[in-house]
């Protein structure tokens, strides 16, 4: 039987984010803040940036912020809003003036936000997203970085958005994208998500200089030393007896799993697909193509077929 298409909404595999936009839709800000309030560092985090998609909140959670100035949840939120609706203006490639106007004011909230709350480490993430659209510069992101790392310095989705400030596209250099990532892979517990990051490195540079084809990316990846580095890093994350599906695990297997896929190594992103069971993330597979999910699903299904022994055997 084929591999089914893949589920790429979160709330399947984080309920709680259904129920955060339950609340959200309701306008029903206690319930949101009852669920937001109970979330660990790196899961309230995500929630707040998954629920950036929910359309129509702005009004609601300007409301919210008119009522409670010092709401640190609902600046984010409404940032992570407005951030999001301009970052798909910028996609689109309408780079008018609604797209500078929106994440100015995302800015900020946010700048508000860090000065009645600086312990907030979703609002310092989400200023780091923030300065890259804005186009501050890495000075500028590694202040904002430096600044949250005092008070976490494993926080996984931060450093997975200095990362991407720290590749060429944004002013930055391979050598410090890849020194970035090692430093907060080797400064993790075994077991623990952030070594995904030396895969999103390598996916970064193997995609940019490969054209963003599968066949310009593999030149990269399989590379013995590159490929070597990766597997290290999911022996110590993925493939660990310490890893745990606490929130963004979901994420970290599919980097791997793409990674591996383009390595040409099969054998070892079947493991992840069948770990997965079905569930995919939009980062980083829509690189590939417009339809995350198909793209899964192809490359899931050339994993049944394949014979060969991991990590080695695929080449």
């Amino acid at each position: 039987m084929l591999p089914r298409q893949p589920v790429l909404d979160p709330a399947v595999a984080y309920p709680t984010i259904a129920t955060l936009r339950a609340a959200l839709d309701a306008g029903d800000w206690p319930a949101a803040r009852a669920v937001i309030d109970t979330a660990a560092p790196v899961e309230r985090t995500l929630l707040l940036r998954a629920c950036a998609d929910r359309e129509g909140t702005e009004e609601f959670l300007r409301g919210v912020l008119t009522a409670d100035p010092a709401d640190s949840a609902a600046a984010v939120l409404l940032a992570q809003r407005l951030m999001a609706v301009s970052w798909a203006a910028r996609v689109r490639r309408k780079r008018g003036t609604p797209f500078r106007e929106q994440l100015v004011e995302a800015e900020s909230i946010l700048v508000a936000s860090v000065s009645r709350t600086p312990e907030d480490l979703a609002a310092w993430t989400a200023r780091l997203t923030s300065a890259r659209g804005l186009e501050l510069g890495l000075p500028e992101a590694r202040r904002r970085y430096d600044r949250l790392a005092e008070l976490d310095a494993c926080h996984l989705p931060a450093q997975s958005e200095l990362l991407q400030q720290l590749t060429p596209r944004w002013g930055g250099t391979w050598p410090d994208a890849h020194t970035f990532a090692r430093a907060a892979t080797d400064a993790a517990p075994l077991g623990s998500h952030n070594a995904v990051l030396i895969a999103e490195a390598h996916l970064e540079q193997a995609l940019g200089e490969g054209g963003g084809t599968a066949s310009g990316a593999r030149r990269h990846l399989a590379s013995t030393p590159v490929l070597a580095e990766v597997s290290e890093a999911a022996a110590r994350s993925v493939q660990h007896p310490e890893f745990r599906r606490t929130a963004g695990w979901v994420q970290v297997l599919n980097t791997f799993a793409m990674t591996f896929c383009l390595a040409g190594e099969l054998r070892t992103a079947k493991t992840l697909f069948d770990a997965l069971d079905g569930l995919g993330t939009e980062y980083p597979w829509h690189y590939l193509g417009d339809s995350a999910a198909g793209v899964i699903r192809s490359y899931r299904i050339r994993t049944v077929f394949t014979r060969g022994a991991p990590v080695g055997g695929d080449r």
